[in-house]
């Protein structure tokens, strides 16, 4: 296949000599393939965080919440007819929960998660919480863990279970935080009457009494806040805890046809019910951490494409010294007859053949360790003795990883443009050698 001139003599001049210019070479093409690796792989894995989270979120959370402010929602049936009118609403998707901070205790260890009270057959219509049961003491027809949650019973985080040592069967004792205060007063008013009082007394007794509840499931969700934080009650369980009366509740959970496009519904249902009832999504919700996660991508892609232009500076040096060194040659080809956009054409060929195999490599290098990050893991934290990627700081148990193509495609094309400009400069300067002088040049 016949060559141009320019790139006939710049693969000439790229064949391995051994030679000082081969070894500084064969550095450029390896920071290159550095540089496209570790940004393709940065980027690749913090859009998979961002879109496992976001399915994570999606699954596990309502797409909306209304709540009564710091108060408690009264007639919440009259404002679930309201909000399942709302265009956008799938239908039954409104469901009464309660929320709230609780201690749980199990033997001797002591945690304090935090108890959501729901009625499962409404539930079930909002989140798709049987997907995430690993163990449960009832299965369906099919064969597959049932969410049970009739009587006294509670479903707990995966995380949690492991902490507490709780296993199906179990009875897991919780204590409200919502009678501290009155537990406070009360024995105030014990200790100024003397503990004369019998009724008193054991009026106190019966807000310090905890709550045994038999676990019938443990769940895991795949993200460490949820797991390690969630208690599962019956509704009737959590109005009882926090004292509500039947037709009161904290709030509704509501599913929509589209989680994405959740802001047109929560503006439909804002217009139905007023101050104070807020409404708040799950966007809403996880505002700061997805916002830090996009702008820490976007940081990192600058940040990371500095390693890219290290090696173009690499790749500029290595067609400075290979200029000096055919000073002579480019005075003969001058002399021949050769124009300055060929002479150009070889040294910038030299630089584009090696910036395209940098990034091919480095393409290549970068695939194949998203495809075995979770390996690349494991071994490095078995060779290094310490904890990579640990679930308690990054809330996943595996690494995940998305690939973007038009991210890849980004980073591969500016990568190649970068050091196809950076052998722009060293070449124009060699086109630009005096014949006669470069023919003296020794």
């Amino acid at each position: 296949m016949k060559k141009s001139f320019s790139l006939f003599l710049a693969l000439r001049y790229l064949k391995p000599k051994r030679t000082f210019v081969s070894v500084i070479t064969l550095i450029s093409v390896l920071g290159v393939t550095l540089g496209i690796t570790v940004l393709i792989l940065v980027i690749s894995v913090m859009s998979g965080f961002e879109l496992e989270l976001q399915q994570k979120v999606i699954g596990f959370e309502a797409d909306l919440l209304i709540e009564n402010g710091n108060d408690v929602l009264g007639s919440w049936q009259d404002v679930a007819k309201e909000v399942q009118s709302v265009p956008g609403v799938v239908d039954g998707g409104v469901a009464p929960f309660t929320m709230g901070q609780v201690i749980a205790q199990f033997g001797n260890l002591r945690r304090a998660p935090q108890i959501n009270g729901i009625d499962p057959a409404k539930q079930e219509k909002i989140t798709d919480i049987k997907k995430y049961l690993i163990a449960s003491s009832a299965n369906d027809e099919a064969g597959d863990p049932k969410l049970d949650l009739d009587g006294d019973k509670c479903v707990v985080g995966a995380e949690l279970a492991r902490q507490l040592g709780l296993s199906i069967g179990d009875k897991l004792s919780l204590t409200s935080g919502k009678n501290v205060q009155d537990i406070a007063s009360a024995i105030d008013r014990a200790e100024k009457e003397g503990n004369k009082d019998p009724a008193l007394l054991e009026n106190i007794k019966q807000m310090v009494l905890p709550v045994d509840l038999m676990v019938t499931g443990i769940f895991s969700s795949g993200r460490y806040a949820y797991d390690s934080n969630i208690v599962l009650v019956p509704l009737h369980i959590g109005q009882e805890m926090y004292e509500l009366d039947p037709d009161e509740v904290h709030g509704l959970s509501v599913k929509t046809t589209d989680p994405f496009t959740v802001a047109v519904t929560k503006k439909a249902i804002m217009e139905k019910i007023r101050p104070p009832h807020l409404v708040e999504t799950w966007m809403d919700r996880n505002k700061d951490l997805f916002d830090a996660i996009r702008m820490e991508r976007s940081v990192m892609f600058f940040l990371l494409m500095f390693i890219v232009l290290v090696a173009a500076f690499g790749i500029m040096n290595t067609q400075i010294t290979v200029t000096v060194q055919k000073t002579r040659e480019i005075g003969i080809l001058k002399a021949l007859g050769a124009q300055t956009h060929q002479i150009v054409g070889i040294f910038l060929a030299q630089g584009m053949v090696i910036g395209f195999f940098g990034t091919l490599s480095g393409l290549a290098l970068g695939m194949t360790l998203i495809r075995f990050r979770n390996e690349t893991r494991d071994f490095l934290s078995h060779a290094l003795g310490i904890q990579v990627f640990p679930a308690t700081v990054y809330e996943f148990s595996e690494i995940p990883a998305k690939v973007v193509p038009s991210d890849v495609a980004i980073i591969c094309v500016s990568a190649f443009v970068i050091c196809s400009l950076a052998a722009l400069i060293p070449a124009y300067f060699a086109a630009r050698l005096d014949p006669v002088k470069a023919l003296r040049y020794e």
